[in-house]
């Protein structure tokens, strides 16, 4: 698969899916979450929201290094030949401004029903740039896709 191919493959298990895990790290150990997310249409960035109350929060302010991972599974034995795992190396920080207004559109695009939740003050807005995306598929089959120009 070209890096063209790769780049719609993963466009589309990101309009498909909903959810991702998270991970950032709290001192020394890995801590991971699901959260909603949205991608931008040319796959540079993710974006996510939080309560600012949280431990992912203070891990993210700590440590602006975070991995996430979309698969498209369907929790059944075939998905190990199946099913594609997207995981994202990037660096997460929090927006405002017409920056977090352009970006939020495309949250609550996505994810109308929380609309409520990211209106809050308490809410924040992360962005997260990509820098790499590491795509697995028919078990072992793994292929990377870096965003870096």
């Amino acid at each position: 698969m070209g890096s063209s191919e790769l780049f719609l493959t993963i466009k589309a298990i990101f309009e498909d899916q909903l959810l991702a895990v998270l991970s950032t790290r709290e001192r020394d150990q890995p801590y991971s979450n699901l959260v909603c997310f949205a991608a931008t249409d040319d796959l540079r960035c993710l974006v996510f929201a939080t309560a600012r109350a949280t431990r992912k929060y203070a891990n993210i302010k700590a440590d602006s290094r975070v991995a996430m991972l979309v698969d498209n599974r369907a929790n059944v034995a075939a998905d190990i030949d199946r099913a594609t795992a997207v995981t994202v190396l990037g660096m997460a920080r929090e927006v405002g401004g017409d920056e977090k207004e352009d970006l939020l559109t495309r949250y609550t695009d996505k994810h109308p029903h929380l609309q409520p939740f990211v209106s809050s003050s308490a809410t924040a807005l992360f962005k997260v740039e990509v820098g790499k995306y590491v795509v697995v598929n028919s078990f072992q089959h793994v292929q990377e896709l870096s965003m870096r120009p």
